[in-house]
Formats: structure tokens, C-alpha cells, sequence
């Protein structure tokens, strides 16, 4: 006969059991290893961050070789999965990847929802106009259309700089910069490095547009992580901690927004240490 001790000898030894088992299962890094790769959430329409080759058809960019320096430190293969802006806080809340490396932008809003590795790199919101509109500061775009990509932090800051202006979104960077092209808006916001990439882009034409000087919203951009994955937190923030003291993070850098390339940007301003905003 069962006695009310016996049924709670029982309880205890099965909720410690279930315990021990979910927090087995709650080691995200020791999954990714057993399973030999680690599928990192992209966008791969951000040039430079991550965006398809044209000649080769692979995706490249700066967080695409982050990633896959993260991968090497654990031993895994690097994988990764397109997705739009919109979509991925979801996806990585239900496991359908491992890690963001899409261009996401570290504040507070969304640390209810992720954890945030090291900041690798640190931008600003800008506005691409057409040079025929006669536009040559935010005010003026007071009740005008402006393009920007949908779910980013880029239409936050704009609707929060010009509350008046129409804001018309679109899934991905390139097509509200298609968009301004085509004349279908009057101004296009992004990040200021991407801006400066698709700027680059232009060529000849790039004479019939121009950035306005202003920033609206300074943004530090980080891997996104699930919530409380402390051990896989550890790791990513030690491979970027290491990039950052062999030189090699000042290489990437170099190598997609330094001298020379589309974003052309000059020296870069940050260095790669903290998960603080």
C-alpha cells in the first residue's frame, strides 16, 4: 500500500529527474556540438554583412565570416538560414536557429526577448534622398513618402524623427532601395554603413542622390542569442574577444566597410569589448 510518504518520496525523485533533464536539454552549446553544426540566422540582402556573391552564389560579408569564426571555435560546421528582418526574433525564440548574425540591433526593448553577445560593429540610422527633390533636411520630409525595410529599428527611428512623414515598408533592404530608385519614395533609411554600401552601388547615378548629414539613431549591432544559453554566451564572446586581440577583427573590418570598398569608410570607431549599451 502506498502511503502519502511514499507519494512524495515518488514526486521528489520525479521532479528531480525532470529537473536534471531540462537542464541537460537547456545547454544549447553542448547540442550544437553533438549535432556537429550550428545554424546561424542571416539575412543575406545586407550587403556588406551578409549578402549572396554574385559570381560564386554563396553567401559572404562581415557576419557571415564572425559566424563562421564562431563555429570554428566550437568545432562545428557553420550553416546558415535566410531570413527576413521581421521574422527573426521568432525564429530564434523557436529554435529554428541557433544564433542571430542578421543585422541585429542591441537595445533594450529587445532584451525581454534575447541575450546579446559582444557589439562587433556600431552604426547609425541615415537618409538617402533623391537630389531632384530639393530635400536637405529631415523636417523637409514632412508628410512625404520614405522606404525603409520592415521590423527594423530603422522605421522606429525614422517615424520618431519625422512623425508626419508616410513610411512605407518593404521585407528587405533591397528592395526599398529599389524602391527609392524607382521613384516610389522620396527618401530611403538604413543603417549608415549599409547606406553607404548601397550608395556605392549607384555608380555614375549615384550623382542623383545624396545623404543627409543627420543621424537618427546611433545603433550597436550584435549576435543574438536565446535567453539564459549562458555557456554558448561564453564561447561567442570569447571568439570576439579574440578577434579583437589577434587584429583580425580590424581586418574584417577593413576588408568590407574600409578603404576602397562600396561603404568606403574611412577608420573604424569602435572596438569590439562590451554587451553594454
Amino acid at each position: 500500500m502506498f502511503t502519502r510518504r511514499h507519494i512524495l518520496i515518488g514526486a521528489l525523485a520525479l521532479g528531480a529527474n525532470f529537473a536534471a533533464a531540462t537542464a541537460a536539454h537547456a545547454d544549447q552549446l553542448a547540442d550544437i556540438k553533438k549535432k556537429g553544426e550550428m545554424v546561424f540566422g542571416v539575412l543575406g540582402t545586407d550587403e556588406p554583412n551578409s549578402f549572396i556573391d554574385p559570381k560564386t552564389r554563396q553567401l559572404v560579408g562581415y557576419e557571415i565570416d564572425i559566424a563562421t569564426a564562431v563555429a570554428k571555435k566550437i568545432g562545428v560546421k557553420p550553416v546558415f538560414k535566410q531570413m527576413s528582418v521581421s521574422s527573426r526574433i521568432p525564429e530564434l525564440q523557436q529554435g529554428r536557429v541557433d544564433v542571430l548574425a542578421a543585422t541585429l540591433t542591441h537595445n533594450k526593448e529587445r532584451e525581454s526577448q534575447v541575450d546579446f553577445a559582444l557589439t562587433h560593429f556600431v552604426t547609425g540610422s541615415k537618409v538617402m534622398v533623391r537630389a531632384a527633390g530639393g530635400i536637405s533636411a529631415l523636417p523637409q520630409l514632412a508628410g512625404k513618402k520614405v522606404v525603409t525595410v520592415r521590423g527594423g529599428t530603422q522605421e522606429t527611428n525614422i517615424r520618431k524623427a519625422v512623425p508626419t512623414a508616410e513610411v512605407v515598408t518593404f521585407e528587405n533592404t533591397q528592395q526599398a532601395f529599389q524602391a527609392l530608385r524607382q521613384g516610389k519614395g522620396v527618401a530611403y533609411v538604413n543603417d549608415e554603413s549599409s547606406l553607404l554600401a548601397d550608395y556605392g552601388k549607384l555608380g555614375p547615378a549615384a550623382k542623383g542622390f545624396t545623404i543627409l548629414p543627420t543621424s537618427i539613431g546611433i545603433e550597436s549591432i550584435a549576435l543574438g542569442l536565446r535567453k539564459g544559453e549562458k555557456n554558448l554566451k561564453a564561447v561567442v564572446d570569447e571568439t570576439l574577444r579574440g578577434l579583437e586581440a589577434s587584429g583580425e577583427a580590424e581586418k574584417l573590418f577593413n576588408k568590407w566597410y574600409g578603404p576602397g570598398t562600396r561603404a568606403n569608410i574611412a577608420k573604424r570607431s569602435f572596438k569590439i569589448s562590451t554587451d553594454k549599451i
